[in-house]
């Protein structure tokens, strides 16, 4: 009898506390979930006008069909279509044997040509109001960097024997080591290493990228030569042509115009010259009385006033590639008109050159660089004759 009267409490008492818990449950607010963060809007990429390659004052070019690209033994100028297949030789085949790659880094404290700079992040300069083809950068100052540098060494090449060879900026680019697997083992080119800088950091005015790149000197390929081709010679066991006519640069925006700079001031050094989206406009700094307008001296009066000098050169822009008319307002930052103007002069002066205008395309667009890639390494080396061992 006792037993039940205790289980009987028991009970009771269970459903007192669950009663009160229901009670507490339903006056107690419920936990509000965190507010939703702030929707940021993605950052959006500037429009670039579309340029038609008719334009009136633009070279006259031969309008390939869609999806074709020049052949590798013309010069002059030419449309590429909308479209834009990969080459097959951007992508490996099987069977295809592929070259080494070997990889080292540079650091800015062993450099006796550049120690290092940088930009404030977020700012830019401002124009002279004296001269508008001036920037005025007070935001940049000594900064140390490092540089990563990729060697590739195709498995056609005989260690002791000497190599032409090719030097990128903006590296590693591991398309141009397919691409070079795939030519070299068509003996469409001799076996070449390629030899992939990168930058020192940032870009345009007051950065190390820009002053390595934009300066009108022969500044950066004596870098090259003193600097980075012994460490070339010593970490990946090859050895090097010294002949310019085995030599050759590439890049694309400012590392296309870098790629002409090192051939133009060193001819002795470099003869062919590959480039996508050339920066050739208004960007050096710190500026220079002798050069005043950059790159855009090279079509302005550089390349008219001078001899013809021993460089080949491929040329590439895009329908939609850069321009910016408010930059400096000195109507010299326009890429395609740039591109268009190099064509001109390089025609006009009897140069050996090839000058595609490709539709449907930005700026260093990867579609196009995919396209035309193997056959513009092709069209470089034209000409070039291996010595006999």
């Amino acid at each position: 009898m006792l037993h039940n009267v205790c289980m009987h409490s028991r009970t009771v008492i269970l459903f007192l506390l669950l009663a009160m818990a229901a009670t507490l449950s339903s006056q107690t607010p419920a936990p509000q979930a965190p507010p939703a963060a702030p929707q940021v809007p993605p950052a959006t990429r500037p429009v670039y006008p579309t340029r038609d390659p008719h334009t009136p004052g633009y070279v006259t070019a031969k309008e390939l069909p869609d999806g074709a690209i020049p052949p590798p033994d013309s010069d002059g100028n030419f449309i590429l279509g909308p479209t834009h297949p990969a080459a097959p030789e951007v992508t490996l085949a099987p069977g295809i044997p592929t070259g080494t790659v070997i990889e080292f880094t540079m650091s800015s404290v062993d450099s006796k040509f550049y120690p290092g700079i940088a930009r404030e992040p977020n700012t830019f300069g401002t124009p002279d109001p004296t001269d508008p083809a001036k920037l005025i950068v007070t935001t940049s100052h000594p900064a140390p960097y490092t540089r990563k540098v990729a060697v590739y060494v195709p498995s056609q090449y005989v260690p002791g024997t000497i190599a032409p060879f090719i030097v990128g900026a903006d590296g590693p680019d591991l398309m141009l080591f397919t691409a070079l697997d795939s030519l070299i083992a068509a003996r469409k080119l001799p076996p070449i290493i390629a030899i992939s800088i990168a930058n020192g950091s940032g870009d345009a005015q007051g950065s190390q990228r820009g002053l390595e790149y934009d300066t009108m000197s022969g500044k950066y390929a004596e870098f090259v030569e003193q600097e980075v081709l012994p460490l070339v010679e010593a970490k990946a066991h090859v050895k090097l042509s010294r002949d310019p006519d085995a030599r050759a640069t590439m890049g694309g925006s400012s590392g296309g115009s870098c790629a002409l700079i090192m051939a133009w001031y060193h001819p002795e050094l470099y003869h062919r010259v590959l480039t996508y989206s050339g920066t050739w406009i208004n960007q050096q700094w710190p500026p220079n009385p002798e050069t005043p307008h950059g790159a855009w001296g090279f079509h302005e009066s550089i390349i008219p006033s001078s001899p013809v000098k021993p460089i080949r050169i491929y040329l590439e822009v895009g329908d939609h590639d850069l321009f910016n008319p408010n930059v400096m307002r000195d109507n010299m930052h326009d890429w395609v008109l740039a591109n268009e103007n190099m064509a001109r002069v390089l025609a006009a002066k009897g140069y050996h050159y090839q000058f595609s205008f490709a539709m449907n395309a930005g700026h260093v667009d990867r579609a196009v660089k995919q396209q035309t890639l193997p056959e513009a390494l092709e069209y470089v080396w034209q000409g070039y004759h291996a010595p006999t061992r």
